[in-house]
């Protein structure tokens, strides 16, 4: 009988892989980023907007994150 890993099998898997979870909050980065650099060249209240939503996004994209990691074994 074969070794794991030898004639083709493949070895067992030796740690866990995470994958984060889908989110919807890059693209609303990207957004609040174009509507600030749009609104510099048209009106300050597009951009002001924009700078809005991109920053409300990262905060709760840094949230999200920190919360997965806290969520992995401390050994990964």
């Amino acid at each position: 009988m074969p070794e794991p890993g030898e004639g083709g099998t493949p070895p067992p898997p030796s740690e866990e892989i995470h994958l984060p979870e889908p989110s919807y909050l890059p693209a609303l980065t990207a957004l609040g980023i174009t509507l600030a650099v749009v609104g510099i060249v048209l009106t300050w209240v597009i951009a002001a907007i924009g700078a809005v939503i991109a920053v409300v996004a990262i905060v709760r994209w840094l949230r999200q994150t920190r919360e997965e990691m806290a969520e992995l074994p401390l050994d990964h």
